[in-house]
């Protein structure tokens, strides 16, 4: 490969092939984005494909899921569905004939053979195998089949698969993660490449279309590594049959591993994008923090930019061992995409969850302005963007949360007694001055002998109905001497009761 004068290879080409089934995880967004960033750092090609040749498990619905997150990460492509390209169509559904050609060619070269074996026969031979103690893999039963063995299992009405024949010799190649690695020939036995109804399975389709797109580097998960050697034997023939120019490069991606320190499936809860997306993280905070399973941008830096990301991104710095996800640092880490943010992006990026159909007030009461105020003091708050409601709630309702645990928690001692003194020093106070507004209520607990933590909770509960949440004299002023005081007065009504 030859690489330009900044370093960049304009030859490399790398792929993103997921199948359409369910909603898109973590995981898969992780191999998207170790691609991605790769093609960006070296100026090479990312190609989009699509492997929906199951269509009993794949879905239309997933597949534009598929492209929708794609493009809320920002994960763009140069090749594929959308943006179309000299390898076109990018759905593997749409390119059976080619699978079709290509699987007879093997066959007739010699390279795969057809498969008259039935489930219930590779069962017991396997079963009798394992109880031997030997390798429980195909046994090669239909490997050298004569014509007239081949008829007399058509005769009986015998369905068969195709099966490519692996070359009786150890496979070495070198991962561009793990290094050399050696597959002894016992270890990889003949596999199905076509099933008995004509459909070709991912062991064909896959390379197949790597081979057509001209792709230089495969970059997947490391549960995938044990396939290799097969694909690499099948390059050699694609080769031979001049459907392939050469084998790429292979680098296996480690593991993600979830709760217990198991592989993180896509049945879990935390593994779903949606999740993330619906909770309010940023493209940038989750592109960020998945970066760092199983790659580091440095030993003291955490939190970079996408564009940071591309400029660092090496392949060579991925880790083999598997990563755990960590649900409180991918917080940690978009809370502080969320403070990187300048306050109008900040406050267009919580819109949706403050205008959206299920906020917890009307829409007529929401009040742009006072949100355009509060949001700068919201924004260092945050660890998802999700989280503003709760924070800023106490604007927009005609009454504050009720939230008997921060009652409880703040009304001890003589609330009534403090809340009252509070009460006529904030009317005497100056209200477009939070200094003003602490300084009353620090006077008022001065006078009952409680500090300002102290003095300020019976207020903060009585104007937001929580014990916790934005700086509480700003948003005093925010929210206003009316509204605020009106507050006061209904918690010492109920206190009263």
């Amino acid at each position: 490969m030859a690489n330009s004068p900044d370093g960049t290879d304009a030859s490399i080409r790398v792929r993103f092939c997921p199948s359409p089934t369910g909603n898109p995880h973590v995981g898969l967004v992780r191999t998207a984005l170790f691609n991605w960033a790769f093609a960006r750092h070296n100026g090479g090609t990312m190609v989009f494909r699509i492997e929906d040749t199951d269509a009993a498990r794949d879905s239309e619905e997933s597949y534009e899921q598929l492209l929708d997150s794609m493009r809320w990460l920002g994960l763009t492509w140069d090749e594929g569905p959308e943006v179309g390209g000299p390898h076109a169509p990018y759905r593997q559904s749409q390119r059976m004939d080619l699978y079709k050609e290509v699987a007879d060619k093997l066959v007739a070269g010699g390279f795969a053979y057809p498969c008259y074996c039935t489930t219930e026969e590779l069962d017991a031979r396997r079963e009798a195998a394992r109880a031997a103690g030997k390798p429980s893999g195909y046994d090669g039963q239909c490997r050298d089949l004569s014509a007239e063995q081949i008829q007399a299992y058509e005769a009986e009405g015998r369905s068969h698969i195709i099966r490519f024949r692996m070359p009786d010799e150890a496979t070495t190649f070198t991962d561009l993660v793990r290094g050399e690695i050696t597959v002894q020939a016992e270890n990889v036995t003949d596999y199905g490449i076509v099933r008995a109804n004509g459909a070709p399975l991912y062991t064909l389709v896959n390379p197949v279309d790597d081979a057509a797109m001209e792709i230089t580097h495969v970059l997947r998960g490391e549960d995938l590594l044990s396939s290799t050697p097969r694909q690499i034997a099948l390059y050699k023939a694609l080769i031979e049959l001049g459907y392939a120019k050469t084998i790429p490069a292979f680098g296996h991606l480690p593991y993600v591993m979830g709760e217990g320190n198991k592989k993180l499936s896509k049945r879990d809860p935390q593994a779903s994008l949606n999740l993330y997306r619906e909770r309010g993280f940023l493209p940038e905070g989750l592109l960020n923090y998945l970066s760092l399973l199983g790659w580091s941008f440095s030993a003291d830096k955490d939190v970079f930019t996408v564009a940071e990301l591309i400029e660092k991104f090496d392949i060579a710095d991925v880790n083999a061992n598997p990563a755990r996800f960590d649900l409180k640092k991918a917080e940690a880490i978009n809370a502080d995409h969320i403070r990187m943010l300048d306050v109008a992006s900040f406050t267009a990026a919580c819109e949706p969850w403050l205008k959206a159909p299920h906020a917890n007030w009307a829409p007529e009461d929401f009040d742009q302005a006072k949100w355009e105020a509060i949001a700068p003091h919201a924004q260092t708050r945050l660890q998802v963007l999700s989280d503003i409601t709760a924070n800023v709630d106490f604007l927009f309702l005609k009454e504050p949360v009720e939230d008997e645990a921060s009652w409880t928690k703040a009304m001890k001692g003589d609330p009534v007694a403090l809340l009252t003194t509070a009460r006529a020093k904030l009317e005497a106070a100056d209200w477009s001055d939070p200094e003003s507004l602490k300084n009353a209520v620090l006077a008022a607990g001065e006078e009952h002998g409680l500090k300002l933590g102290k003095a300020q909770a019976p207020v903060r509960v009585a104007v937001t109905g929580r014990t916790v949440g934005l700086p509480l004299f700003e948003s005093l002023e925010i929210l206003g001497k009316d509204k605020s005081l009106a507050r006061i007065d209904a918690a010492l009504a109920k206190l009263a009761a």
